[in-house]
């Protein structure tokens, strides 16, 4: 714009700038259409374009790998250790129980029968090869022809331990019989022709019942399954023999010593039981 009386004391510059509507327009053009540039190159970027993970938290299985000590983790079972059988090789208490099955079979003539029952041992550990345990055996003894009761014994038994699985006993003690009543038939002498106690001398026939006690013994081979420091697992196989004095009351009293009368017979037995228990210590 020329001479427009503008400026300093009067003084018209020859040229004058005025603000032009069309620039501020274009500007305003040129920037819409940047954003749209923006836009179309984003929209055109591959959808698998890598994108900046998180950084890693770590876990409780991290954690405790670096920190051992502050957990102690899963406990696991594990197959007895040599310590466990050196364990058992020590002095100390024993105490075991133990299932038996098995025959006792009757010698000249007695009665046989079969066993089923249980037992119990007590003893010591003396070293690393020997043991002394005592042994108390209750079996029932049933036949439909023979033993028809209680068959019982009390052994003590010196034990060698050959291997850390392998032992043999032998063993000595009482053993003996007590039946009610059976199917076996009545003998001679007849109890009311008795006017004394009689002792028969021979098991054959047996007398129809059975009380008594004797002498018994056995051999045993013991396999022996360490489970931990404190308990095994055993399988034996038992012989055994026993000889006892059986004794039948007539029922009625000696007329002179006042007595019952009884008739005696010894019956021999021998036979044998497979175990199978646990030891404690």
């Amino acid at each position: 714009m020329r001479g427009p009386r503008l400026g300093l004391h009067r003084e018209s510059p020859p040229l004058v700038d005025v603000p032009n509507p069309l620039r501020r327009a274009s500007i305003g053009v040129s920037f819409v259409i940047a954003l749209l540039l923006a836009g179309r190159v984003r929209a055109a970027e591959p959808p698998g374009a890598p994108v900046a993970a998180p950084p890693p938290v770590p876990s409780a299985t991290a954690a405790t790998a670096a920190n051992p000590d502050d957990a102690e983790g899963e406990p696991k079972l594990s197959l007895p250790t040599e310590a466990d059988r050196d364990a058992w090789r020590r002095t100390g208490f024993r105490m075991g129980l133990a299932i038996a099955y098995g025959q006792l079979v009757g010698l000249e003539g007695a009665p046989s029968g079969r066993l089923l029952g249980f037992l119990l041992r007590l003893g010591v550990r003396l070293d690393g090869d020997w043991s002394l345990l005592g042994s108390f055996q209750y079996d029932r003894a049933s036949s439909i022809s023979g033993i028809s009761g209680l068959r019982f014994a009390g052994t003590l038994d010196p034990t060698w331990h050959v291997t850390n699985h392998l032992s043999l006993a032998v063993g000595l003690g009482f053993g003996g019989i007590v039946e009610g009543s059976t199917n076996r038939p009545e003998i001679s002498p007849d109890p009311a022709s008795l006017m004394t106690s009689y002792t028969l001398p021979s098991p054959n026939p047996p007398l129809p019942t059975c009380s008594g006690v004797g002498l018994a013994g056995l051999a045993r081979a013991e396999w022996t399954v360490v489970l931990g420091p404190r308990s095994t697992t055993v399988f034996a196989l038992e012989a055994v023999g026993q000889w006892t004095g059986c004794v039948d009351d007539t029922g009625h009293p000696d007329q002179f010593t006042g007595q019952a009368v009884v008739r005696r017979q010894w019956w021999p037995h021998t036979g044998g039981t497979f175990q199978w228990g646990f030891m404690w210590r």
